[in-house]
């Protein structure tokens, strides 16, 4: 397929949406048993709860349903749509310290970060991820020909010494080397909100900063949850309105450059359960707050989260309700699924 355009500029989570990266769920699997998985998404479970194998035909089928649907939605908005290549995840992934599979496509959120003009390949401490951003390489000669920025953070050993399982109440990441994934990070214009958590480390935070330069701020986001991304914890809606999970975030640890803002609380989310039997889920009930800004007064939203829309729409915020039926097991939701890599507007500072 002819990639028409693919030109990076994007500053922030709300302005006028473009183009956007829509993740497949073709042959998703949980990988063998490995240290890194086990630390970063099942930290607080015995090594015999964390899960493995493929997921059923059914739920790939019908999350490919409605990835299919999302991306119908954008493009009848006039949104460009790309996707990522189907890859075999049950294929190794080796290096001289480890042996392991890949993961999925599904989430473009998590491995690859959109700032500005560039694209910014994120290293994951996940080591069944280590080459997930090789599904998207066939749109970066399209991004540099426009001009935009393609780029890799400094590909991680992940050795075992990264990973502390012997503390599950802290986060599992040492700074031994740069990891995080881009899934830990939110823009806010000239300000970049960056979440210290079982997917990021200080040294993560440290690396972006001196990549960005002065441009931008980095703020460390601290001690509101420690599992895994940010993006269903703190939801910028538009300039000086941000939603939060109420379950995590107060007024005590609401990251102080925020306490300028507008904040709901929120936290009356509806569970649609995990999908496939004994599969344990990749995320909580709270990725019913996964919803995904199309411009200041639009947004997409878990169908099911009817006190959630109903809550958007006093705000001035129509919703478009899709269904993500297996967004807990696979684990993402419309934000996570999605990689905004163009939106109408320039870089501003909104503090």
């Amino acid at each position: 397929m002819r990639i028409k355009s693919l030109k990076i500029n994007v500053h922030n989570e709300w302005d006028p949406l473009e183009e956007i990266i829509v993740g497949i769920a073709h042959n998703a699997q949980f990988p063998p048993y490995d240290r890194s998985f086990h630390a970063t998404f099942y930290g607080e479970c015995a090594v015999d709860e964390v899960p493995t194998g493929k997921f059923a035909d059914w739920i790939v089928e019908e999350a490919e349903e409605d990835l299919a649907l999302l991306a119908d939605t954008f493009q009848k908005l006039g949104i460009s749509v790309r996707r990522p290549q189907v890859t075999d995840h049950s294929l190794p992934v080796v290096t001289p310290l480890w042996k392991t599979e890949g993961l999925f496509n599904y989430c473009p959120r998590d491995i690859l970060l959109a700032i500005g003009d560039t694209i910014i390949e994120s290293p994951s401490p996940m080591r069944a991820r280590l080459l997930e951003a090789q599904a998207y390489h066939h749109l970066m000669p399209k991004v540099m020909e426009n001009g935009c920025r393609w780029i890799a953070a400094p590909r991680p050993v992940l050795a075992d010494e990264l990973f502390d399982l012997d503390n599950p109440d802290h986060e599992c990441l040492k700074n031994t080397e740069v990891v995080f994934d881009a899934a830990n990070v939110l823009r806010l214009g000239r300000d970049i909100l960056f979440l210290i958590s079982n997917t990021g480390n200080d040294a993560g935070l440290s690396w972006l900063q001196n990549t960005l330069g002065e441009t931008y701020r980095v703020h460390s986001c601290r001690h509101i949850y420690k599992h895994t991304h940010i993006d269903t914890t703190l939801i910028p809606l538009r300039p000086g309105l941000i939603m939060v999970n109420g379950a995590r975030v107060n007024s005590d640890n609401l990251p102080p450059i925020l306490k300028s803002w507008d904040t709901i609380y929120f936290s009356d989310v509806v569970d649609i359960g995990f999908s496939g039997g004994g599969h344990r889920g990749c995320a909580s009930e709270w990725i019913g707050l996964n919803l995904l800004m199309i411009n200041p007064t639009l947004a997409v939203v878990d169908k099911n989260q009817m006190a959630l829309i109903r809550l958007l729409e006093k705000y001035g915020i129509d919703c478009i309700p899709l269904a993500m039926r297996h967004a807990r097991t696979l684990g993402g939701g419309f934000h996570c699924v999605t990689l905004d890599t163009r939106r109408k507007g320039t870089l501003e500072s909104y503090f």
